[in-house]
């Protein structure tokens, strides 16, 4: 492993297992941080991680006790835990990231580079922070030490804060994770070339009898055909939105073809192409499940926000989160932390555009935010 790089993982769920096996798989030498120290436990005590699927991989990752040691230990630090898990990880990082240290968020969600940025050039600390668009991987934590890896993506939307380290990004991801990178132009492109959240949200609308009763249930099978057009309609309002922003993103179509290698055809038809092939994946068997708890307040919500500010009312995604608070009982546009702290009222399109290519939102107030 003399040519790997050392890669520390702030995360120890089903994304951090698979992200920890692609770069074990590729030469490099991981380290995982549980930020509760729960999620490593069985690793800690000299487990051996084992993946299976569209990976196969079986090894000993290292563990850091703390966000200090993550920094210290690694050339490069990969966050790969949910969003509503980001500030929390990115506060406890913010001290310890050394000048030039590269991050990557996999996936991003509701600028959380920018709020990174802000909190490294209170220090005086420039270090490029690289967007995924989405994670090189799916898959489903099945114990402490084994995860199933359900794919490993094609083609993974990425961009660098600050904008002039991109080709040195690019070309240290592509060293990591292999050759299935796709440059785009600024945060705001990878914020809407992230298709979890809506695909997410019409599939738990549509499921979530499914989801509340524990079943074990395909969820390529039952994105039906009424599933299937919603989510066609949500991203209707996604390319809306990136339109009128001049961005280019990558349709849903697209999307589903790369990530799981169908034929294009209605997103229905797609699914159910990739349940038959036995690349489906099983939907959530609980309500707590971060289809909801993440991707609502801290994808729908940035896409409201983004419709509501170029004119392209996101409406569909309005009234999904409106349904998910009524449900659930709670009020999910309150609930982006990191949104709450960069805090994007009164500020215009133009400030959010030289946020997207810097890292910095002028007057931004995350650092004073508890």
């Amino acid at each position: 492993m003399s040519d790997g790089l050392k890669v520390g993982i702030a995360g120890a769920g089903s994304i951090a297992f698979g992200t920890a096996a692609l770069l074990h798989q590729n030469g490099h030498d991981p380290m995982l941080w549980s930020p509760s120290g729960a999620g490593t436990k069985d690793l800690a005590a000299g487990g051996t991680l084992t993946a299976t699927g569209a990976l196969e991989a079986s090894f000993t990752p290292r563990i850091a006790d703390s966000a200090a040691t993550l920094a210290a230990d690694n050339d490069v630090i990969v966050i790969a835990l949910p969003g509503y898990g980001h500030k929390l990880v990115f506060d406890a990082l913010a001290p310890h990231i050394r000048d030039g240290q590269h991050v990557v968020v996999s996936s991003h969600m509701s600028l959380g580079a920018v709020y990174l940025s802000d909190l490294l050039a209170k220090r005086g600390v420039t270090a490029p922070i690289t967007a995924w668009g989405t994670t090189a991987i799916t898959g489903r934590r099945q114990s402490g030490t084994e995860v199933k890896v359900n794919t490993v993506r094609k083609l993974v939307d990425l961009c660098t804060v600050p904008q002039e380290a991109s080709e040195e990004a690019l070309a240290l991801c592509t060293r990591l994770f292999g050759d299935r990178f796709q440059p785009r132009d600024g945060l705001l492109a990878i914020s809407l070339s992230n298709l979890n959240p809506q695909n997410h949200m019409g599939i738990a609308l549509g499921n979530m009898t499914r989801m509340e009763r524990g079943e074990t249930w395909s969820q390529g099978q039952n994105v039906t055909p009424n599933v299937g057009r919603l989510l066609e309609a949500l991203d209707e309002e996604r390319l809306a939105i990136a339109e009128a922003l001049g961005l280019k993103v990558r349709t849903i179509f697209e999307h589903f073809h790369l990530s799981f290698h169908v034929p294009v055809a209605s997103i229905s038809e797609m699914n159910q192409e990739m349940h038959e092939q036995g690349n489906g994946g099983t939907g959530p068997a609980t309500a707590d499940s971060r289809y909801v708890t993440e991707d609502v307040p801290y994808g729908l919500a940035l896409t409201v926000a983004l419709g509501d500010l170029t004119g392209r009312p996101a409406e569909l995604h309005r009234a999904g989160i409106r349904v998910f608070s009524a449900m659930y009982g709670r009020d999910f546009f309150t609930e982006n932390a990191l949104l709450n702290a960069l805090d994007l009222t009164n500020k215009t399109l133009d400030d959010l555009r030289h946020a997207a290519r810097t890292g910095l939102l002028q007057g931004a107030v995350a650092a004073a935010t508890p």
